[in-house]
């Protein structure tokens, strides 16, 4: 049977698909010629720039200059102008293999010491990329054929940053042109759109709106502050998660903030990690030199195991699962600081079980069912699993292949056995133990990392942790480290974008505003908002004696849940005029009857 096409008047416009660029071989070869268009463009209108890198991203792509000064507005526009005239010459892209030798040669001759560097670290032969005989560089491709197979319309040149060469704040400053391109103009207008709508959506811009958290300078940068409304959320993400995990057998630990070096040197954090973290603090010079001080931590997990080791255990009490909302900290840099999102101190909600090798699947298993759980109440539906394994071929990890083969095997499995959708990526696991990540796109498409959940040998062996075995052997646990929700700093972020401010009803600040008409019904929404909070509903009463319309305006911007007009004919009937930003007006109500349907929605994370 063939269905015959809707008619134009009933069929709907397909939303249209923007790729990233690592989905699309076409956009990655759009997007790498783009970027050597524009540098072409750059060096002709700026011929004492010179050039360093120019990767694609997901998005788009970039490239580096040094250039005498910082470009303008003015030039974007002028060199996009430029790239339109190189697109529509048509100069075909070619490739050309060349010895390190030559290549070393023709790049001394253009006084290009960037590019000398670059070539230091390639293998031969080396891949030069050609636009006609104009312009060259040092490439690895993929390209188009030639620079009429990119769409003038198609493309933009978008900002333009700072940037330290090599990623290095002691290197040379250099000036990072950003750009994006796409395969058609329709693609193009549409991620415009998306980024006015994230440009609306900013966790930046609606956390100070509504009174979330702030940042300050005294304080300094990737520190945020949390308000009340903020603090608020927090909390109530918290004793959310809490609750969950003490009904599935977690015990409550706190530990502390700072520990001593040698902590972290033998979970192998001082040697791999030591960039990210805060310097040493020593009481004095010979302590320095002798690392005998203390840092602030990075990771939770080395205090969660001396809990474990305090004393020794039994089969009987495996598994043991210590959980925490321990803040770490992260010398992040400056530059790659952003909101929320990127910080230097944030709260993990982190947990380690301790378990039997016979219990890992289990409880494997049982640790991604809490996660999915979690997210459902949250209201996030759109994620899919990355299995984060080692890189075979880099030193960065710590324990023997068998470990790490175990470990890997123990993720696949039980993403098997759920039936989950997952691709496994190399290069992505922690450096002592591979993980299973939940990647989470929003409303606009972006993806983020949420929830992640770690198989362990490694640890459990440099720290010599043991427990008693049925039959009186020492026998070594298995680690695995979770964490739901991730940072609680940044989940908020996500989520304030997600729900673009607008939260739902059991994770809202403000879940009820009353409204009096007037003075006269002042009083009365005072008692019944009283009443509501003796109910645990997070509820006020508009003092302002502003106009009811305004004061409807007011919530409206605030986005408060639930707003309750008050007027003589409530008071009279003991009632509320209701009316919520999920269905709009549902008309007059008995108090209590709200309170009721209040109380039952906040529980069951629903609307009311």
């Amino acid at each position: 049977m063939v269905k015959q096409a809707a008619s134009p008047e009933v069929s709907e416009q397909q939303p249209i698909k923007l790729p990233r660029t690592s989905e699309s071989d076409k956009l990655k070869r759009i997007r790498h010629t783009t970027s050597h268009v524009m540098a072409m463009a750059v060096q002709k209108l700026f011929p004492k720039a010179q050039v360093t890198i120019g990767p694609w991203t997901e998005t788009g792509f970039y490239y580096d200059f040094d250039v005498p000064e910082p470009f303008t507005d003015k030039d974007l526009k002028a060199i996009k102008k430029e790239m339109i005239k190189i697109i529509k010459k048509k100069y075909p892209v070619v490739l050309e293999e060349v010895s390190p030798e030559e290549a070393k040669k023709r790049i001394t001759e253009l006084k290009e010491p960037y590019k000398l560097e670059i070539l230091e670290g390639l293998e031969p032969p080396i891949t030069l990329y050609h636009l006609g005989d104009q312009w060259w560089d040092l490439c690895a491709g993929p390209h188009v054929e030639t620079t009429g197979d990119l769409h003038p319309k198609a493309f933009d040149i978008e900002s333009v940053a700072g940037a330290y060469w090599r990623g290095d704040e002691t290197k040379a400053q250099l000036q990072r042109i950003y750009g994006t391109a796409w395969e058609t103009p329709e693609q193009l207008a549409e991620y415009k759109r998306r980024k006015e709508e994230a440009l609306k959506r900013d966790h930046r811009k609606l956390g100070k709106e509504l009174g979330l958290f702030i940042f300050s300078d005294p304080v300094g940068p990737g520190l945020p502050l949390w308000t009340p409304k903020g603090t608020i959320i927090r909390s109530t993400l918290e004793d959310f998660l809490k609750q969950e995990q003490l009904k599935r057998g977690y015990l409550p630990v706190t530990t502390p903030h700072i520990g001593r070096v040698d902590l972290f040197k033998i979970s192998g954090h001082w040697q791999n990690y030591k960039e990210d973290m805060f310097p040493m603090m020593a009481e004095n010079e010979e302590a320095k030199t002798s690392e005998m001080g203390f840092v602030l931590k990075p990771m939770n997990c080395p205090f969660h195991i001396q809990i474990y080791k305090s004393e020794l255990r039994s089969y009987r009490d495996l598994p043991m699962r210590l959980a925490e909302f321990g803040t770490v900290y992260r010398y992040e840099q400056s530059g790659e600081l952003g909101g929320l999102t990127r910080v230097r101190g944030f709260t993990v909600d982190d947990s380690h079980l301790f378990v039997t090798p016979d219990q890992l699947d289990d409880e494997f298993i049982n640790v991604v069912d809490l996660i999915l759980s979690v997210f459902r109440s949250l209201q996030l539906k759109n994620f899919k699993a990355r299995l984060s394994f080692r890189d075979p071929n880099s030193d960065k990890y710590i324990g023997s292949n068998e470990a790490w083969e175990k470990a890997q095997n123990a993720i696949r499995r039980a993403v098997q056995t759920l039936e989950m959708d997952y691709f496994e990526a190399e290069g992505e696991a922690a450096f002592y133990g591979p993980k299973l990540d939940f990647i989470f796109r929003d409303a606009l498409e972006r993806e983020w990392q949420l929830g992640t959940v770690q198989v362990d040998y490694n640890l459990p062996e440099r720290f010599e942790l043991e427990y008693v075995g049925e039959e009186g052997n020492r026998e070594r646990p298995v680690m695995i480290h979770r964490a739901p929700f991730g940072s609680l700093e940044r989940l908020i972020g996500i989520l304030i974008e997600e729900y673009a401010g607008d939260f739902p009803l059991w994770l809202a600040p403000i879940q009820v505003r009353l409204l009096p008409v007037s003075d006269v019904q002042l009083d009365y929404v005072k008692n019944v908002a009283r009443k509501m909070q003796s109910l645990g509903i997070r509820a006020e009463a508009d003092t302002s004696g502003e106009r009811l319309g305004k004061m409807i305006r007011n919530g409206e911007k605030q986005k408060i849940p639930v707003m309750a007009v008050v007027g003589a004919k409530e008071i009279e009937e003991n009632a509320l005029s209701i009316r919520t930003r999920a269905s709009g007006e549902l008309g007059t109500m008995a108090v209590d009857e709200v309170i009721e349907k209040l109380s039952d929605a906040i529980t069951n994370h629903s609307n009311f």
